[in-house]
């Protein structure tokens, strides 16, 4: 049995720290959730699945007033493993951007409406952007600039440094296409939005 990307994911978080179930299913919101998702219910089976490969091993722990919880850590052979996916090629991924798609026909809507959608990207993505500095600028603060590579903080840093590019030409790109459909609206002697 082979271990899935999501398998993969899992034993990133494990290999920072041991966590039980809800709190691998929390990272998966955040942090990782910037760039990797996960539904709640898929990670207790994969957790499951990872345990019969011996890459993670749980132990119970008993709380009063509330349910037992499985603690997991990753195992020397799960660290084996993740360590040697770390380095092979990603499997491509299919591009899948619905706004793009609806870009590649943008010319049979509402030219309002299409500023309109255009401009509410463009705010989503300022938010994100802003959101991506800040955790930026607090990773440089904890470490006093760029974390080393060998750091698990440098892992955090350089996802959120392609995180903050990313938004940045998102946002850019919003921009233009907010400016290129009020130029259009401007040509025909329609009032803007």
């Amino acid at each position: 049995m082979a271990i899935s990307t999501l398998g993969y994911a899992i034993l990133a978080l494990l290999a920072r720290e041991p966590l039980c179930g809800y709190d691998v299913a929390q990272r998966m919101k955040k942090p990782l959730g910037f760039f990797w998702q996960a539904q709640h219910s898929q990670i207790y089976p994969e957790l499951a699945r990872l345990e019969e490969l011996a890459c993670v091993q749980h132990q119970v722990i008993v709380q009063e007033d509330r349910p037992q919880k499985k603690l997991y850590t990753i195992t020397e052979a799960g660290h084996g493993m993740l360590k040697q996916w770390l380095t092979r090629p990603p499997q491509p991924a299919p591009e899948r951007n619905e706004l793009l798609l609806k870009t590649y026909t943008i010319w049979l809507a509402d030219p309002h409406a299409a500023l309109a959608l255009y401009r509410t990207q463009e705010q989503a993505h300022a938010e994100h952007l802003a959101i991506f500095e800040q955790i930026q600028a607090r990773i440089e603060q904890k470490s006093a600039g760029i974390p080393a590579p060998d750091d698990p903080q440098f892992g955090d840093y350089a996802t959120v440094r392609m995180g903050v590019a990313y938004e940045r030409e998102y946002l850019s790109w919003c921009r233009w296409m907010g400016e290129q459909l009020e130029q259009a609206l401007e040509r025909k002697g329609e009032d803007l939005p």
